[in-house]
């Protein structure tokens, strides 16, 4: 007779499939009552009684013979010889845990580690990036946020287009512009002014204008940028409180690339409107000139956009934490 403390690890050939398989054929279904059953037999053993065992389980005894019981029922095997003076395990027993005991342990090994994931960053993380937002990352904070988190995983992936995030397998996306309505979550996680700047060299051979109206009244050369969900080019607005002007451009040259149009503005070729952070190095250093600081007001939302805010992992609010943290450095430029 094998007592309990006595059973041994014994892996023969049945597997956790055999197990399936064999309360298939007693026309018993695989279901979480008897995993909950093969739980309470693991304790029993790795307590060595079932007072034990309803102990580590917060149960009475009586509630845990009932369970091994009801186990023994749905198998259609007896697990253990009960007398009023021991308890020991059946062949039949001690077979069944030499299966389940490994896979128990692995259960509990992988649900651990998938709620250490909750806390630590770490993982693959698969982020979706619009393209101007590409611009902001510059390769020395990016590079700080990985060595900080050095588990972690990161594809960035760029796209104008917000897509499916499900479908795609993207845990987060970080879209510019005001998202379209859907049942995924959206959280605004800061915005920037929008600019009108001109090279001192395009200033040289052109008059500083004025006002937005003189954009079009003076004869200067504007440089439209494309808006890469429309097709057409951005609107060229000024906000001054409530007041709005709208400007048109008329451009003689129309670019869906944001280094080709800070390269022709550098270049002294004509004004565009860009974001402030994108370009806030070049505006201290003089290598632009914000042409209408008294229109401080139009502004660009960026958003992140994720499937669902219940139980965000920890990787996720790293990244969204490193994003919010990118304005404030004031480091962010396209092209020096």
């Amino acid at each position: 007779m094998t007592w309990i403390s006595d059973v041994v690890f014994d892996c023969g050939d049945l597997g956790m499939n055999g197990i399936i398989e064999m309360t298939k054929c007693m026309n018993q279904n695989f279901d979480e009552r008897i995993l909950n059953g093969m739980s309470i037999l693991a304790a029993i053993v790795q307590c060595g009684s079932f007072a034990g065992a309803g102990k580590a389980l917060n149960m009475s005894q009586s509630g845990v013979s009932r369970s091994i019981a009801r186990l023994e029922a749905r198998l259609g095997i007896r697990l253990f010889e009960r007398t009023t003076r021991s308890v020991s395990m059946t062949d039949e027993g001690r077979r069944l845990y030499g299966q389940i005991g490994p896979l128990l342990t692995g259960l509990e090994e992988a649900v651990a580690s998938v709620m250490e994931g909750r806390a630590l960053v770490r993982g693959r993380l698969r982020v979706q990036i619009h393209r101007t937002f590409a611009h902001f990352l510059e390769g020395v904070r990016l590079r700080e946020f990985l060595e900080a988190h050095p588990e972690l995983e990161l594809e960035l992936i760029t796209r104008d287009q917000l897509g499916d995030l499900v479908t795609d397998g993207f845990d987060v996306a970080i879209h510019i512009g005001n998202p379209p309505v859907s049942s995924l979550v959206v959280r605004k996680l800061w915005d920037t002014r929008i600019v009108t700047v001109a090279a001192p060299s395009y200033l040289k051979r052109h008059k500083h204008p004025a006002s937005p109206l003189d954009l079009v009244t003076g004869g200067h050369i504007l440089i439209d940028y494309c808006n890469p969900e429309t097709g057409r080019p951005f609107e060229w607005e000024f906000h001054r409180g409530r007041r709005i002007v709208k400007v048109p451009t008329n451009g003689r040259i129309l670019v869906s690339d944001i280094i080709t149009m800070h390269s022709l503005c550098l270049a002294g070729y004509g004004i565009v409107q860009v974001m402030e952070n994108a370009v806030s190095r070049l505006l201290r250093q003089g290598k632009l000139i914000d042409l209408f600081p008294d229109w401080p007001d139009e502004r660009f939302p960026f958003y992140a956009v994720y499937p669902s805010r219940k139980h965000l992992p920890a990787k996720t609010r790293a990244f969204l934490d490193f994003v919010v943290s990118l304005p404030s450095s004031g480091t962010a430029n396209v092209q020096d």
